[in-house]
């Protein structure tokens, strides 16, 4: 594929944090800098940072809330699998799910107050 603008950009400043990080020298930072505007395909751009670490994925709410049904969904196969009348599996339905609930609906409300403030300065 060949490279767009904003992918060479966001390469350069990739390199700039891992220049500032003590990964790259000046001269080596000038040198794939260079190469990155230079660059006319995705993978020559690739090649750039492929001897540097990438930065770790950060966990977002739709991963915990991943992971919060895969377990409801394990204890309920439990609970059906072992015959119990009593639904225990209610009580870290609960303990886990309302304070997930609470804080996914906390993070929107912020994230709309933040959208609205750019839209209308002055609004928030």
């Amino acid at each position: 594929m060949r490279a767009s603008d904003a992918e060479r950009e966001r390469v350069v400043d990739a390199l700039r944090a891992h220049a500032a990080e003590g990964r790259l020298d000046t001269a080596e930072l000038e040198d794939r800098v260079e190469a990155a505007l230079a660059a006319r395909t995705d993978d020559e751009l690739a090649a750039l940072g492929s001897d540097l670490p990438r930065p770790p994925r950060r966990r977002t709410r739709n991963d915990e809330v991943k992971a919060y049904l895969g377990v409801m969904a394990l204890l309920v196969f439990v609970w059906a699998a072992t015959g119990a009348d009593y639904f225990w599996p209610i009580w870290p339905m609960l303990g886990w799910g309302v304070p997930l609930a609470l804080c996914t609906r906390a993070a929107a409300l912020r994230s709309r107050r933040h959208e609205l403030a750019r839209v209308r300065p002055g609004a928030a």
